[in-house]
Order: C-alpha cells, then sequence, then structure tokens
C-alpha cells in the first residue's frame, strides 16, 4: 500500500511534518502511511535538501566533475559567478572575456565543470544553495536571543504575480514578528521588512537561516549584502547546516502552518498581505501554544531593548590585528600576494589575527570569515565545530 490516493502531495506534507515532530519512531510512522521505510527516508532527505518542491516526483541530474586549471583562473570564474549568482557558465566567461580579452578563458563546458566542482553550478528547477553551519548554536535563553527567518516557498496569485512569503519570527516566544508578501528572494525586497522590523520591534543578539539568498551566498564567506547589514549591526549570523531543516525545525513548522494560505491565494499583492496580517494577528494574540502552556505568543514576547541606530556602525578591531581593505577584485593583499576574500566586501576593512595554533584567521566585525591558506593564496572556511543535537520546537 503506498501514498492516499486522495492528494500524494498533502499527504507527503503532513508525513514530514510528523516527522519533524519526532513523536513517533519512523518505523511506526511509516507504517502508518503505508510507506516502506527506504521511501519515508528519502522524501525526508528530499525535503531537508528541497524544501517543499523537492517532494514533487523528478529525476535527478548525473553528477559532472571539473578538470584542474591554474589557480587565477579559477579564482576569477568563482569571483564573477559570487557576482551574479543566476548567470550561467556562457555569461560568466563572456563576462570576463569582455573585461579582459588578452587571457586565455576556458570554454562555457570548463567553465561550468569548474563551477560544478564548487557547488556554484544550480540545476534546473528548483536551486539548491550549498552552504555550511555556523554551529554550535548557543542556547535560545530569551525573547530576541534569536529570530528565525525564511522565504517560505512560493506560489502565484490570482492576477498571475509570484509570491515568495517572507517570515520572521522570534524563536523563544513564537511570536510573529514579519510575514510579508515579495516578489523574490531579493535583498532589496528583504531589507526593508527587516528595517521595519527592527524599528518595531528592536534588534535581536542572533539571526538564524539556511543558506539560501538572500541571507546567505554560495561564496567561501556565504556573506551577503543583507548579512553584511546584519552583522555591522551588531548581530551573529546562525546558519543551519544543509539537509538539516531540523536546526530550524520550529520555523519549517510554521511554514507548514500557512500552507492553507498557499493553496488559496489571494486575487493580488495587496490582498494577500491583508489575508498574512490577519493570520499573524490570530497566531499571535489568539492562538494558544503547546510550547507555551497553552498561552498565547504575544503574552510571552517583549520589544529588544536594542533600539536601530541611524547609521550603521563601523567595525572596532583590537590594535594588534592587521586590518586590509577588500579591493574592487573582492581580495585582499597579504604578504605580498592577493587572496580572495568576497565581491560583497569590498571597500570594507576585515582584520587578520593569529590564533593560537599559528594560523592566520580572517573576520568582519566579530564574525569569522575564513582561515588564509598561505600555500595556496587562498581562504578556507573556518573548520566545522562539533554541534549540539537541537529538536525542533512544537506548535
Amino acid at each position: 500500500m503506498g501514498w492516499q490516493e486522495s492528494s500524494v502531495m498533502d499527504e507527503r506534507m503532513r508525513f514530514i511534518s510528523d516527522c519533524l515532530a519526532e513523536e513517533e519512531p519512523m518505523n511506526r510512522l511509516c507504517h502508518r502511511y503505508g510507506i516502506s521505510r527506504k521511501t519515508g527516508y528519502k522524501w525526508l532527505s528530499r525535503y531537508r535538501d528541497e524544501g517543499a518542491g523537492g517532494l514533487l516526483d523528478r529525476a535527478r541530474a548525473p553528477l559532472v566533475h571539473g578538470r584542474a586549471t591554474a589557480p587565477v583562473i579559477v579564482d576569477h570564474l568563482l569571483a564573477e559567478k559570487e557576482r551574479h549568482p543566476s548567470w550561467g557558465p556562457k555569461k560568466v566567461v563572456a563576462s570576463l572575456r569582455r573585461k579582459n580579452g588578452e587571457v586565455a578563458w576556458p570554454s562555457p563546458s570548463t567553465a561550468a565543470e569548474i563551477l560544478k566542482r564548487h557547488g556554484l553550478v544550480q540545476p534546473r528547477g528548483r536551486a539548491r544553495w550549498r552552504g555550511f553551519g555556523t554551529g554550535p548554536f548557543q542556547p535560545v535563553q530569551q525573547a530576541n536571543s534569536v529570530w528565525s527567518v525564511d522565504h517560505k516557498g512560493w506560489f502565484r496569485l490570482g492576477d498571475g504575480q509570484r509570491c515568495e512569503p517572507l517570515t520572521v519570527m522570534d524563536s523563544k516566544s513564537r511570536y510573529f514578528l514579519k510575514l510579508e508578501v515579495c516578489g523574490s528572494t531579493g535583498e532589496l525586497e528583504a531589507w526593508p521588512v527587516f528595517e521595519r522590523a527592527f524599528e518595531d520591534y528592536g534588534l535581536p543578539e542572533r539571526i538564524r537561516s539556511d543558506n539560501g539568498p538572500p541571507f546567505a551566498s554560495v561564496g567561501v564567506c556565504a556573506l551577503t549584502p543583507l548579512s553584511v547589514r546584519f552583522l555591522k549591526l551588531g548581530i551573529g549570523l546562525e546558519r543551519i547546516d544543509p539537509g538539516h531543516p531540523q536546526q530550524n525545525g520550529i520555523h519549517e513548522r510554521i511554514h507548514l502552518t500557512l500552507l492553507p494560505l498557499a493553496q488559496a491565494p489571494a486575487a493580488d499583492r495587496l490582498a494577500q498581505q491583508k489575508a498574512f496580517d490577519a493570520f499573524r494577528q490570530s497566531y499571535n494574540e489568539e492562538r494558544p501554544h503547546e510550547a507555551l502552556d497553552m498561552d498565547t505568543p504575544s503574552q510571552h514576547y517583549r520589544p529588544s531593548e536594542r533600539r536601530m541606530p541611524k547609521l550603521l556602525p563601523e567595525p572596532e578591531y583590537p590594535p594588534e590585528a592587521a586590518l586590509r581593505r577588500v579591493r574592487p577584485n573582492g581580495a585582499v593583499k597579504w604578504e605580498g600576494r592577493e587572496i580572495y576574500v568576497s565581491a560583497t566586501l569590498v571597500g570594507e576593512d576585515v582584520a587578520i589575527e593569529e590564533s593560537e595554533s599559528g594560523e592566520w584567521t580572517m573576520r568582519f566585525f566579530a564574525h569569522p570569515i575564513g582561515i588564509i591558506d598561505t600555500r595556496h593564496d587562498r581562504l578556507l572556511r573556518p573548520r566545522a565545530r562539533p554541534r549540539a543535537q537541537e529538536k525542533p520546537g512544537r506548535l
């Protein structure tokens, strides 16, 4: 016996919701839904990798590995791709040839293999952003310790416009801070939403997100213009591990609660925002919450005492740190050589400090962005640390 015939997608979404709740072992849960454990783990893995879009039936693309190319050429390819994440290999190579026609740039097919090897070419359909987690996460002690953020999967409004809801929630009180209609996952639409949230509720200590836009990029630093703004405001960045949505389980569950709104879209953006506002008001003020002993989120939430400054501050680094300004090509000069950092940090000052183990570490404000590999003149991602297991909260 397989998925119920009434609605395969709905059955899969309910199955995922029950998995995230972690109230039943996998074998019993699969038996209740009439599927094998292999099928259950398959759909859970796809959901963790791709969200709700991963529950659709479709083929996988084969993996292709790139060939070795001169490191300086690879660096330029990666930098150009980071500047234009939506560009394919043909556009990346064409842009580089236009800027410097004297260099023997690789063919688009070779560039594609290089970008695939570095996880920068996304398969057609739903984009799969490869990133890295920043855990272990600190405990959520009080309201505004952590705000969880995400874009719910997009849907079409009645007039055909695309709707990418941006959701912001306080992790301790479960208070729904913002639920806004956006037409994309771009930073230009996201920042005004966060700006209003900071003005209305103050600043959180940390923001937790996945590794997708506009919160993280495909570069080594994984920084975006939006995350750079967060760091300048003194907000720490928490990114979940790729394929582990349970690390932001509270937020994943609220997206399942929002599913009926997406399945019955309003006529246009204005009408959809009114529906979102009504849902948020009911969720915060009326709906009893099991994790809060059946209180409402509004009974437990208070705005932050950290207020939104009028101007973004500049970083303050200790006198013993070596300061470097990121050049227009996204690199810094270190010991006579260029180390590529990020196009997002062009014009910004970063600090380079020696660790106890003798490594040269780089940070922007308080955020570590990499370790300098002096042998290959490149920046490596900060080393992963053991992560404490976190269970998703109950809604």
